[in-house]
């Protein structure tokens, strides 16, 4: 019982921080709101590339150009085909094959 009561909270909590901006912002969003929604995406993503390559150290070829590789190929899935899914799953599949059997 306290399993789905802790459940129910949880599910009650995320509905209400979903919907809760809705009822907020009913007449117009301010401009802060609107430009957080347009520029924050873009922060975060460069936050989890700076985490995901800070650790790469240039004086072996082994430790970085799977990793160099794995970028080229999501610019380059990412200028041609414009699709996040696509880029994320090719370069993540590629980048382990080059880690686990060529490097």
């Amino acid at each position: 019982m306290h399993s789905y009561l802790l459940i129910l909270v949880m599910a009650m909590t995320t509905i209400l921080i979903r919907f809760l901006p809705f009822v907020i912002f009913k007449e117009k969003t301010p401009d802060f709101v609107m430009y957080l929604g347009k520029h924050l995406p873009y922060c975060a993503m460069a936050m989890l590339v700076v985490f995901c390559l800070k650790d790469i150290s240039l004086r072996s070829i082994s430790s970085f150009v799977p990793e160099l590789i794995a970028i080229l190929t999501t610019i380059a899935l990412q200028k041609w085909k414009h699709n996040t899914t696509l880029s994320i799953v090719a370069t993540t599949l590629i980048y382990m094959f080059l880690v686990q059997k060529i490097f």
